[in-house]
């Protein structure tokens, strides 16, 4: 007889000591396993061939990661996926960043992404963003070291291809808004293992030529490893410490280097750093005729101005005989009266003088200024008296406060050997209640700091 499902019961081992009334939930066990999946994997980063790509109406990304033997499924969602450039596809080799969790609704075991890239650039991105670290430590990306870019440049300097878009793009741009300007075209390599030495090169050359005032340096677009050369330490440190201002002028608007960060100005794109160093010969060309015109327009009112004044001037001309005469008149009638005017003055004077001798001779000063220094002398005592006292009366002041405030002192109660416990916010923790196992905590003693590990909480009575 075939045994019924009820009638089976467990063979051996501790399934035996599990109830049915104990049995979990579908719903309890998946949870469990997604909370297992989740402390036990807080972020990892995984490397395979991306199949199964899909973009529903939501904006979330769907796919697989597998090699040879396995595969997992992925879940990219908006918030992360608008940050990546390039969307993948089918059969790319890629690079993902993510937690490891479960599908609860489903069973399924997923990643959820955080970060994607293709395969074989985490090593170089890695190596940009040590790199960057080092040289912004070291001050080179530092504003206050960049020159400023000459407002009309004599002469441009370009390192660059001589076969690239890039040179062609900004000698294009330069013809249309202002010819004028020269150019020289250092020429160099701009990818490859031999474009670092290159274009160290071509750096020193445009210094030892002395013509250039301003140097645009970079290239078009490509991917990382085409642009490389120019997130290396050797162009890095030969842009800083070029003496003539530089424009970094490397890839598409996105692409961002290390010559970005050292140079004195970043541009974008190869044509945008001719239009930033270049005026505009046709805006200067309305703003001459505009200042032409207004230079007329000045000259004709001035001329007209004057004009009228002249005639003016004209009208009221006499004969330069009369006004001799009137002025030679006048100049003996001032010297008259002049010298009245200095005899009774003189009279008033001598007066005013013997009245004063007189008065100083009564009232010498000689005696009050002693009385004043025999003053000044008691003064002097009794201040010096007082502030040695007020400075005594503050110092036993402060000895006393200071006993006081070290009494009250928390650096006192820490030296009985107390602490002061901060949970993982930074708040001071009063209550153990407060606190889970795992939380990271930091305690402050009287002679340093501790971090601890909380493995156990027991909480005490209020």
């Amino acid at each position: 007889m075939t045994p019924s499902f009820q009638d089976s019961q467990p063979l051996s081992g501790d399934t035996g000591s599990l109830r049915p009334t104990q049995a979990l939930s579908v719903s309890e066990l998946n949870h469990q396993a997604r909370h297992l999946l989740e402390s036990s994997f807080m972020q990892v980063w995984v490397e395979g061939e991306l199949s199964s790509f899909s973009r529903p109406s939501s904006g979330h990304w769907y796919f697989s990661l597998k090699d040879r033997k396995s595969q997992v499924r992925c879940a990219m969602f908006r918030g992360f996926n608008q940050r990546v450039r390039a969307i993948p596809k089918e059969g790319d080799q890629v690079r993902i960043r993510g937690k490891v969790t479960l599908y609860e609704s489903r069973g399924d075991f997923q990643i959820i992404v955080e970060h994607i890239e293709p395969a074989g650039l985490g090593a170089l991105q890695q190596a940009f963003e040590e790199l960057k670290r080092k040289l912004q430590t070291e001050g080179l990306f530092d504003a206050a070291r960049k020159k400023p870019i000459p407002a009309l440049p004599r002469h441009i300097g370009v390192i660059t291809s001589p076969t690239g878009a890039a040179i062609h793009d900004i000698l294009t741009v330069l013809s249309r808004r202002c010819p004028a300007i020269p150019v020289t075209l250092y020429p160099t390599a701009v990818q490859g293992k031999a474009a670092t030495n290159d274009i160290v090169r071509a750096i020193e050359q445009a210094q030892n030529h002395g013509v250039a005032d301003v140097l645009i340096i970079g290239r078009g677009g490509g991917s990382l490893e085409d642009l490389w050369c120019f997130n290396e330490e050797a162009v890095a440190r030969a842009i800083a410490a070029c003496r003539i201002p530089t424009v970094s002028a490397v890839g598409h608007e996105v692409d961002v280097t290390i010559a970005d960060f050292v140079a004195d100005l970043r541009a974008p794109t190869p044509s945008a750093a001719a239009e930033k160093i270049s005026p505009d010969q046709s805006q200067w060309l309305r703003q001459l005729s505009e200042q032409e015109l207004r230079l007329a327009n000045a000259a004709r009112r001035a001329l007209k101005r004057l004009s009228v004044q002249l005639e003016h001037l004209t009208a009221r001309l006499r004969d330069p005989r009369r006004e001799l005469q009137e002025k030679a008149q006048r100049m003996d009638d001032l010297e008259l009266r002049l010298g009245k005017a200095m005899k009774q003055k003189l009279e008033r004077w001598d007066v005013s003088t013997g009245h004063l001798a007189q008065r100083l001779a009564m009232q010498s000063p000689q005696k009050q200024l002693t009385t004043s220094r025999e003053a000044l002398g008691r003064i002097e005592e009794r201040l010096f008296a007082v502030t040695r006292l007020t400075i005594r009366q503050q110092r036993d002041r402060m000895e006393h406060l200071a006993q006081t405030l070290n009494v009250v002192s928390p650096l006192a109660t820490l030296g009985r050997g107390y602490a002061i416990v901060r949970g993982p916010a930074g708040d001071i923790i009063r209550d153990a209640g407060n606190l889970s196992p795992g939380d990271r905590i930091s305690a402050r003693v009287a002679r340093g700091e501790i971090e601890a590990e909380v493995t156990s909480v027991k909480s005490g009575p209020e």
